[in-house]
């Protein structure tokens, strides 16, 4: 068993966030600097939704098996959560199994990733108390899938536009 590196953990989670966002229609730039506590950019019909990923393979479940709950530092969680950022901000975390040589399955047809991702809204929270981390609980029913990227995006159009403007897919 091969316990993973830190920058493995990075590159899955990114990988996780390009496929399911190939899949859901949007394109994704990846910031090759963190300084702004962003990952990966996405964008699907100029709506714009930005990710700070991280990836665990211990991550702590709550005991109502409702969440997983992670620890992120305060300053990343202030700039997730600033009130004048023209994109949304979200938490993504990625869940592997231990074993690194267990994370992709592959054969002459298919190509498996064997984690799964969720995410929890930082966008317009409440400053954190403290500064070190804020624990952040992340869903189990809030999965970085398709139907989790239109959450996101429509939750995107609706901060700037507000819930009563049409989304442009709508009008054309």
């Amino acid at each position: 068993m091969t316990d993973p590196a830190t920058w493995q953990q990075e590159q899955i989670s990114i990988a996780y966030v390009h496929a399911v966002a190939t899949q859901a229609g949007a394109t994704i730039a990846s910031w090759n600097v963190d300084k702004d506590g962003v990952d990966a950019t996405l964008k699907r019909d100029h709506r714009l939704v930005e990710l700070q990923m991280k990836c665990s393979f211990d991550a702590h479940m709550l005991a109502d098996q409702s969440s997983y709950a992670f620890d992120l530092d305060v300053p990343t969680y202030d700039k997730l959560r600033g009130r004048y950022r023209t994109a949304a901000g979200y938490l993504g975390l990625v869940i592997v199994p231990r074993d690194v040589d267990t994370w992709l399955q592959y054969d002459t047809a298919s190509l498996l990733i064997r984690c799964a991702g969720f995410y929890a809204q930082i966008q317009d929270l409440p400053e954190a108390p403290g500064n070190s981390t804020r624990v952040i609980h992340l869903p189990t029913s809030q999965r970085i899938n398709a139907a989790g990227l239109d959450v996101m995006f429509d939750y995107a159009h609706e901060r700037l536009f507000g819930s009563e403007a049409p989304h442009e897919e709508a009008i054309a």
